[in-house]
């Protein structure tokens, strides 16, 4: 029982976690395990004290996520990586003499699409990306190998409520901008100014009330039979789209 960049193991390095100030993710319990015992119980308690997410999982997860160790049901996901704050993501546009140029993440899944995105909000300038602490992928050893070095360029703020965030940012002078099949054809943006881009969960794109803060939706146009583009794949094309009219050829 043990823990790697990525995970805590067993049941009693899960209450040692649990109690310290360690950023954690999420706690996977396995299914059918005696909610009874007494350290199972402690977990479950400190984990609803910090407002933790406690998913019930098979055996079958929890042996892959811990590489097959004794795992007693227990395993804690936690954060490989440092993260900023919104202040420090308007620090960085500063220190790059730029304007804002956010991108919101709204409950992206997939490791491998954050890394991707993060690899290439480095390329495209952006100041900073914002993901919510529930619901979504965060800093792992995965996204970080994905990113190629990104994650170390990209400061990322963890949030607990993004309809909040989005609000704090439009009283900070910050303009919002999302993706819909509906909107403005994505090639006449013009992301000069202070802007923050939100990108879709994979499945169900912006949440409904997020969804209401936007102050424009953005479509890609598609003419193939699939009206729908990977994640990281729509960030890329928007966050390009943002870079080239703060760039204009000369």
């Amino acid at each position: 029982m043990k823990s790697n960049d990525d995970f805590v193991i067993g049941r009693h390095p899960a209450v040692a976690a649990l109690r310290s100030k360690q950023e954690i993710n999420k706690v996977f319990l396995q299914d059918g395990i005696k909610k009874t015992d007494s350290v199972v119980s402690e977990i479950i308690k400190l984990a609803k004290g910090r407002h933790l997410i406690v998913s019930m999982v098979p055996k079958a997860k929890l042996d892959l996520l811990s590489d097959h160790q004794n795992h007693q049901g227990v395993i804690l996901a936690i954060a490989s990586y440092k993260y900023a704050t919104i202040d420090d993501l308007f620090e960085n546009a500063a220190k790059k003499g730029t304007d804002p140029f956010f991108v919101i993440l709204d409950s992206i899944e997939d490791p491998h699409n954050l890394g991707s995105i993060m690899r290439t909000a480095d390329a495209a300038g952006v100041s900073g990306i914002i993901i919510p602490k529930h619901r979504a992928v965060g800093l792992t050893s995965t996204v970080a190998k994905t990113s190629a070095g990104a994650i170390e360029r990209v400061p990322v703020a963890r949030v607990t409520n993004l309809v909040q965030t989005v609000n704090e940012l439009k009283d900070r002078n910050v303009w919002i901008f999302g993706t819909d099949v509906n909107g403005t054809d994505y090639r006449k943006w013009n992301g000069n100014g202070a802007v923050a881009l939100i990108i879709g969960n994979e499945g169900k794109g912006i949440a409904p009330l997020l969804k209401k803060q936007v102050d424009e939706m953005l479509t890609i146009p598609m003419v193939g039979q699939l009206q729908s583009l990977n994640a990281s794949v729509a960030a890329g094309l928007l966050m390009y789209q943002c870079f080239n009219s703060r760039n204009p050829l000369s």
